[in-house]
């Protein structure tokens, strides 16, 4: 009879196991089409808040995108935890797991940034939506071992595009709703379209 310090330690080199095969193995959760839905979901709320909340405040402005990033993180989600268990069935937990501990620093970091920007240095705060894309641009390369080797373009993309945003918006006082809707539609629809180029070939 196998003694119970030895069952654990198996069941612990099991788990172990598990979880570096789904960090070493290329993860096919994330769905293209709902990507590029929050590319456009970004675009249309930059096009919203150009004309209807044009020269709002800090508050309103933020709010919106913080709003937006709710609802697409929660359709990604969903998709994301739908597909990793039809594509790799047993797998799937502890793939999107591995996911999620590689982006969440990232995640994490520009949650921290904003709330001390908001709270010691408002006069700041223009700096959030460059800041945002290179933490997204972090994110993406933390994850790309384990997604479409691709991914890299759209993370050097917002790597690009946060610092050009903060070039741009140096020493303005204005919030422009396009700093973040551009940056953020035209990524999600590049990372979309290398989603979409690596399923084909996987397919074929």
């Amino acid at each position: 009879m196998t003694p119970p310090r030895d069952l654990d330690r198996a069941l612990a080199d099991i788990v172990a196991i598990r979880s570096q095969i789904a960090r070493d193995t290329h993860f096919r959760g994330l769905g293209p089409a709902t990507i590029a839905a929050t590319g456009v979901l970004a675009l249309g709320a930059a096009a919203v808040q150009a004309i209807w909340f044009a020269g709002s405040g800090p508050l309103a402005y933020f709010g919106l995108w913080i709003a937006v990033a709710a609802v697409a993180l929660g359709l990604i989600g969903a998709e994301t935890v739908t597909r990793a268990r039809r594509i790799h069935s047993g797998l799937a937990d502890a793939m999107i797991l591995a996911a999620v501990e590689q982006f969440l620093p990232a995640f994490a970091a520009g949650a921290l940034v904003a709330l001390v920007l908001a709270r010691l240095a408002p006069e700041s705060l223009w700096l959030l939506p460059g800041l945002w894309q290179v933490f997204v641009s972090v994110g993406l390369f933390a994850a790309a071992r384990t997604l479409p080797r691709g991914t890299s373009l759209a993370a050097a993309w917002y790597l690009l595009a946060g610092l050009a945003v903060i070039a741009v918006s140096a020493g303005t006082p204005v919030l422009s709703p396009w700093a973040m809707g551009l940056p953020f539609g035209i990524g999600q629809v590049l990372l979309a379209a290398i989603l979409h180029l690596a399923r084909r070939d996987a397919d074929d």
